[in-house]
């Protein structure tokens, strides 16, 4: 079958099956292949980086690192949509790779063509020669579709880690650890020698790493903006200019509301930057107004009552059209990227990225329009919830609260994810929420009341903050004097979209979670053998109606 593209990392995946056109994300069969290619040469860094540290040998360890996690985020969903981006991402890792391949040979490492993958010797130099290799070299270059299956789980666990591993450098956060493990992981997919019983180890290791990320992520963004706390945020809107500021880095965000303190500009959060209103330090900021509007993919009506312009700080974004008005508002940094939009550069000398150009653009625009208006109430991660212990913990003995449902991951625009609203409105009144990840714009603002005192819908933070649900989970075990982390009367029903969800989803397995309900499908790269292995092992399921999926969470046989 001659495809243009191959691409199924998405659950949006066309029939579930790939996408082979186009991306149903929106980004070109060029884009698609080249985003491919800068895969391929990350592995090929991954394999010197892996045979230098084996060996003993001395190299740019930081710029290693450093340009595995950034080349590996630009290839999430959503992220990049700048073709000349993506172009650039290869040749500096064309020259990362064959610097380093140079540093080692002239301590004495000494390497045969046969030895090498491909990844770790093809060279190119044109836009043309990128693109026909990419287009070579994609997923379906593996023939064996197991082996396919899995080393595509590996990599798109390691593009999750990749994304958290990011924002935790951005605050000073470093894991070295991690770091090697990405690179051996990459390393691994690559090596004919392995079957699935060792990808299969391959992966589980990649959950234990990404438990380890999150809880390097939740240490960055807690001692630098304090434990998120219980808050209220407004959903209305004030009468000045605004900037609109999306994504998840919340470095980004600090910078931007310094920058905006004094410039009569206000800032509001979108999508996965709401969690950014639950954290004590930037409630110091007067113009700091809360969130606008709902879930990523509604951004093509929000962004244009918005008025203002919108920062991408990582993914999430959707290409408008090309009569959008909003086309010209957009600004990207970081690993995002929009042909045509501005980009504010990476921060240099330890100096914060500078936003005046969007700053200054927003102070010639009008005021949001309303949407909508009142609050919501969020903050509820691991600190905040181990306050409430005591009074979660009398809830569940006293039969008030009889079950938690863990109902984390991502939002998307099919039509089917209607089963999360319906879901959340129909679970009984003694039932709580556990959220985290845009999944929560489904049911966050509904009116589900509490349970003495205790909101029923506990939004503990972004796609990266499940992992304060599984501290949750952990520190209730501990206090209930449970031996399996299962016995807990908490049921888990995810929705996942993108590799960050993936890395979600792993961590949870490794921690020993069974009996997840995946939706609203199964990943289209899941194998049917590889998925057996999941439902053998983990319990894993799909999802069904809304009846029958809660009769049998709430009266497990």
């Amino acid at each position: 079958m001659d495809m243009k593209m191959f691409c199924y990392q998405c659950q949006e995946a066309a029939k579930n099956t790939g996408c082979t056109i186009k991306g149903s994300c929106g980004k070109s069969a060029d884009e698609s292949n080249l985003m491919d290619l800068l895969i391929y040469v990350v592995k090929g860094i991954s394999i010197y980086s892996k045979k230098a540290r084996e060996q003993g040998l001395q190299y740019d360890q930081e710029r290693v690192n450093r340009f595995v996690f950034e080349g590996l985020f630009a290839t999430i969903t959503n992220t990049n949509f700048d073709q000349d981006a993506i172009i650039e991402y290869i040749r500096q890792g064309l020259d990362v790779r064959n610097s380093l391949r140079q540093t080692l040979k002239e301590q004495g490492l000494q390497f045969s063509q046969d030895e090498l993958h491909d990844a770790a010797t093809w060279q190119g130099f044109t836009k043309d020669e990128f693109l026909r290799k990419g287009h070579a070299i994609g997923v379906l270059d593996t023939e064996n579709e197991d082996i396919r299956s899995l080393r595509e789980l590996v990599t798109y666990g390691v593009k999750g880690i990749a994304a958290y591993a990011e924002h935790a450098w951005n605050l000073n956060h470093k894991n070295d650890e991690v770091y090697h493990f990405m690179q051996d992981a990459l390393a691994a997919t690559t090596d004919e020698r392995l079957g699935a019983d060792d990808l299969i180890s391959w992966v589980m290791q990649t959950g234990k790493h990404g438990v380890d990320v999150m809880a390097l992520l939740d240490q960055a963004n807690t001692s630098a903006y304090g434990h998120p706390e219980i808050s209220e945020v407004n959903l209305g809107v004030r009468n000045r200019p605004g900037i609109l500021i999306s994504g998840h880095d919340l470095r980004d965000m600090e910078e931007l509301l310094e920058q905006t303190k004094d410039a009569g500009v206000d800032v509001y959060t979108h999508s996965e930057m709401l969690p950014a209103n639950y954290y004590p330090a930037f409630k110091k900021y007067d113009h700091f107004v809360g969130n606008y509007g709902n879930s990523w993919w509604q951004q093509k009506s929000e962004f244009e009552t918005f008025n203002g312009p919108i920062l991408f700080t990582t993914n999430c974004i959707v290409p408008p059209s090309k009569s959008a008005t909003y086309r010209g508002r957009i600004y990207t940094t970081g690993a995002a990227g929009l042909e045509g939009a501005t980009h504010i550069p990476a921060r240099k000398n330890g100096q914060p990225k500078d936003f005046t150009p969007i700053i200054e653009h927003a102070k010639k625009c009008n005021p949001p329009r309303e949407i909508e208006s009142g609050k919501i109430v969020g903050g509820f991660a691991h600190n905040q919830v181990e306050q409430l212990a005591d009074k979660v913990v009398d809830a569940v003995k006293s039969g008030a609260i009889r079950k938690f449902f863990v109902m984390a991951g991502c939002d998307g625009r099919f039509k089917s994810r209607e089963y999360y609203t319906r879901f959340a409105e129909q679970l009984p009144e003694d039932t709580v929420i556990l959220t985290a990840g845009c999944a929560k714009y489904r049911y966050n603002k509904l009116n589900l009341g509490d349970i003495g005192g205790i909101p029923r819908i506990l939004d503990a933070g972004q796609c990266n903050d499940s992992y304060s649900l599984a501290v949750i989970a952990l520190k209730l075990k501990e206090i209930f004097e449970l031996n399996d982390i299962n016995e807990l009367p908490i049921e888990y029903n995810i929705a996942w979209y993108e590799q960050k969800a993936v890395i979600v989803l792993l961590a949870l397995l490794y921690l020993g979670v069974k009996n997840i309900k995946l939706g609203p499908t199964l990943p289209a790269f899941l194998s049917p053998n590889v998925a057996n292995v999941l439902v053998d092992k983990f319990g894993i399921s799909g999802i069904n109606t809304v009846e029958s999926d809660m009769d049998a969470m709430l009266n497990p046989a």
